[in-house]
């Protein structure tokens, strides 16, 4: 049977060796501590792999920053514009990948490479968890177990946010999420104030929306997206580093009595393991087999990663 990765693909194929030789002279811009900063819980990143994998990513990001700022200054000609008048547009890259695969390690890391590169120094980042419904609505509408669905964000004021970004504005505000009381944050913001560059980090940041019968809306979150990323793995992976995941939080911030998990605090190995599992079996994976994984073929760029979640292959959009 011809799968995804074996039939004809409008993608680039690199191994990691091939990737990693891409990294040119890009100079390595993070130290050990850094590593220590940004790395998850069951991420085992270290400086060889933001060598191998990571480096060469935002030398090609670079590139694609420097191309954009080139076109906007040719825009701007051709409009008439005078040189330095106009709105700062930021470059903006969206994340997305299942529960668990690393996304959160991956756009925090990039944050650091990019904002040390002299074109564009100002990098911000915003997870879409913020963008979730609050709980009490989430309850009111039936819809707590299906959390990180589409249907559980608040998928207008996403927009909204990142028409405002692309738009140039100033002081643009993204909601907060709390992992620890697992609800958004109320009255609590990130205040975007025109980035350089803008990572947007999220599961479904690459699903299209419905279309809008008048034509006149913006339908889908990727439209704002320059660049995007998609971060991939097997099931079988993906599911042990869930249970993993949630072992680890089982002993630090589960037990916290704020914590919306803290029942889960006081279970054995076993007991956690096979939580963490049905968890994982009846909400992440149905997820990600209907609305996640679908949207791999969309990015621009799939990182994929072997069972010791580092990166054994990367496909590249042809242009």
């Amino acid at each position: 049977m011809t799968t995804w990765f074996d039939a004809p693909s409008p993608f680039h194929r690199f191994t990691r060796e091939e990737w990693a030789a891409r990294r040119a002279d890009t100079p390595l811009t993070l130290t050990e501590e850094d590593i220590r900063e940004v790395r998850g819980l069951s991420d085992r990143i270290d400086l060889a792999e933001v060598e191998a994998v990571y480096l060469p990513l935002s030398r090609l990001l670079n590139l694609h920053v420097a191309a954009a700022q080139q076109l906007f200054a040719v825009r701007k000609t051709f409009l008439g514009a005078p040189p330095g008048n106009g709105r700062k547009v930021p470059f903006i890259i969206g994340m997305a990948g299942s529960v668990a695969v690393g996304k959160s390690t991956t756009a925090r890391i990039l944050l650091r490479l990019l904002s040390r590169w002299p074109d564009h120094p100002k990098v911000e980042l915003v997870p879409t968890d913020g963008f979730l419904l609050p709980n009490a609505v989430l309850e009111k509408k039936g819809l707590m177990g299906r959390k990180g669905f589409p249907e559980s964000y608040d998928r207008p004021r996403l927009l909204r946010f990142l028409a405002d970004v692309k738009a140039g504005e100033r002081h643009v505000s993204a909601p907060v999420y709390d992992h620890v009381a697992y609800d958004v944050v109320e009255g609590a913001a990130i205040d975007i104030d025109q980035p350089d560059i803008l990572i947007v980090e999220g599961l479904n940041v690459l699903m299209p929306g419905r279309l809008p019968k008048d034509g006149k809306a913006i339908p889908f979150t990727s439209d704002f997206f320059d660049f995007s990323i998609f971060m991939d793995a097997d099931e079988d992976a993906l599911r042990r580093w869930y249970v993993a995941r949630f072992l680890k939080l089982r002993e630090t911030a589960f037990a916290d009595p704020r914590s919306y998990f803290h029942r889960y605090a006081d279970l054995d190995d076993e007991q956690a393991a096979a939580t963490a599992t049905h968890i994982w079996e009846s909400i992440n994976l149905v997820n990600l087999r209907k609305n996640i994984l679908p949207t791999r073929a969309r990015a621009d760029l799939i990182l994929r990663k072997g069972a010791d979640h580092r990166i054994t292959e990367v496909r590249l959009r042809k242009l």
